[in-house]
Parts: C-alpha cells; sequence; structure tokens
C-alpha cells in the first residue's frame, strides 16, 4: 500500500478520529535511518555529510513536554535563517535529517520536530494502515502548538534568528505548511511540497484553499503533473483562493512528475524536477528576507 492511500482508508472508516488528549510521550528520540515502509532505499538516494555543519538530535520543550527535533546549522558564525521542516508521513526519518543538513550547508539554521512523538513511530511501523490511523489521531492544533515551541527553542539557541523565519514540508508536511503560514504572522515566506488536502473533522478541521484569505506569508505550493492525489482541481481552487484573497501566492507544476517527486529515496524521485525545486524554494526564501 501506498502513503497516497491515506484518504481512501479514512473515507472507509479505518483510520480513526482522537482527541488532543494524549498524556506522555510515545517517541523520546528520533528513529534512525530511513522508514522501514519505504525499504528499500533507492541506489540514488543522496546523503549530505555534516562537514562544516553543527548537526544532530535535541529536545524541544513544548507546553506537555518535550519533542525530540533534528537540527543542523553551519559550524561557525551566526545568528543564520532559521527554516522550520514538517516532515513526511514517515516522522523525522534519514531523508529528513539530510534535508536540514542540505539546508545548514546553504546556510541556514533548519530544524525538524518530531510531529508525532506523542502518537507513534511512524519509521518503525511496516503496514501503512497503522501509519493512516497514526495520522488521523495528530491534531492540527497541537501540531501549530510544537512548531511554535520549535521556533522558541531555535531563538533561545542563540544561532538561529528567527526575525528570518521561514517553512518548509513535504506532503503531509506540505499541508501543515499552510495552516502554519496561517497560524504565525512571524513568518517571512513558506513553501509547500505536494501538500495533500485532507478529509475535514474535528482534528484537522481546514485545507489549504480554506487558509487562503488569512495567510501571513507569501506561499510557494510545488506540485507534481502525475500526483493522482492532488488534482488539477484542487491546484485551481488554492490559486483562486489566494488570488481572491490578495494573498502573494505561486504555484509550479512539474508535469511529468510523481508524488514524491524530491524523495531521493523512493522510485518517485525526479532528480531534474528536484534540483530545479530545491533553487526555487532557495531563491523564494531570498527574495523574501529569508537570507
Amino acid at each position: 500500500m501506498q502513503l497516497s492511500e491515506v484518504e481512501e482508508l479514512e473515507e472507509q472508516g479505518l483510520a480513526p478520529r482522537c482527541r488532543w488528549s494524549r498524556r506522555g510521550f510515545v517517541m523520546t528520540s528520533l528513529a534512525t535511518g530511513f522508514a522501514l515502509s519505504v525499504q528499500p532505499v533507492s541506489a540514488q538516494t543522496i546523503a549530505t555529510d555534516t562537514a562544516g555543519l553543527d548537526a544532530g538530535e535535541v529536545k524541544v520543550k513544548t507546553n506537555d513536554g518535550e519533542i525530540p527535533a533534528y537540527r543542523a546549522m553551519p559550524d561557525k558564525g551566526g545568528p543564520f535563517p532559521t527554516i522550520l521542516i514538517a516532515h513526511e508521513a514517515w516522522g523525522v526519518h534519514e531523508h529528513i535529517k539530510d534535508l536540514c543538513r542540505r539546508l545548514a550547508k546553504a546556510g541556514c539554521y533548519a530544524i525538524a520536530p518530531e510531529l508525532f512523538a506523542r502518537h507513534g513511530n511512524a519509521a518503525a511501523m511496516t503496514k501503512m494502515e497503522d501509519i493512516v490511523k497514526l495520522i488521523a489521531s495528530v491534531p492540527d492544533a497541537q501540531t501549530m502548538s510544537d512548531l511554535d515551541a520549535t521556533v522558541e527553542y531555535a531563538k533561545a539557541s542563540g544561532k538561529a534568528d528567527t526575525s528570518k523565519l521561514a517553512i518548509t514540508g513535504f506532503c503531509w508536511g506540505g499541508r501543515v505548511v499552510w495552516l502554519y503560514a496561517e497560524h504565525n504572522p512571524n513568518l517571512k515566506a513558506a513553501v509547500s511540497w505536494y501538500g495533500v488536502d485532507r478529509p475535514a473533522n474535528e482534528l484537522q478541521p481546514k485545507n489549504p484553499a480554506d487558509l487562503a484569505s488569512n495567510l501571513k506569508c507569501p506561499i510557494l505550493a510545488f506540485y507534481a503533473g502525475q500526483d493522482q492525489f492532488i488534482p488539477k482541481e484542487v491546484i485551481e481552487k488554492r490559486e483562486a483562493a489566494c488570488k481572491a484573497a490578495g494573498k502573494i501566492c505561486e504555484s509550479k507544476v512539474y508535469p511529468d512528475a510523481q508524488h514524491g517527486f524530491n524523495a531521493d529515496y523512493r522510485p518517485s524521485y525526479n532528480a531534474a524536477d528536484a534540483k530545479d525545486a530545491w533553487a526555487r524554494m532557495l531563491a523564494w526564501f531570498k527574495e523574501h528576507g529569508v537570507a
């Protein structure tokens, strides 16, 4: 089963809803290696080294405990522009850590909090059905609070310039980017990679098109032309909502790409499109004051 079947399972009632009432944390440290459900890892997988970087796992204090996060930045200088990374459905596994290191190589303070920490270790799950249930249990309000806590952690470090704050995210995290761009007035820029809509419910009540009128920063959204789970109509609806609200929103559709085209560890990887989108993302950050 593929991640893109999440919505189908939810519609069938196989992904239960739950309230934000968990006590304690399932994950106290990050997963090692790549998520088990995406093995074997592709031979094209990119491995970014830590030369010239200060990189590793950290603990972020939240309003109810601590969540693990991966943080990377240049090992000299600072403070650096701050980039939040909202992870995929597999949590902060090796690919997300590598993306942090890539941004650090570009001169940023990049940090990816484990936003599933209270609910389960998605990277260790082998069945997509279990990951679907985990995703369905994560309240949007909790995710926003955890990202706020991550910003505060970065600010307190003295190495992150949170006056130059941006967010990027992939798939599940791509939707989170839109939510956080509506939530945090201190964001300078946001970049969403193939963010998939979710069936509206009590825990996850809104989708990108619903949020356009309240966006607090310019947002750039990347899409794959062969992505069957983000139809053209969804993209057009988001664009129309942004235009009607007078917001700065840009979309880039890669006609031949598949969902997950930046995920170099998976068969969906499209090297040319991923390289182009990454360059566009960095340029977007620079254009809007995150540099």
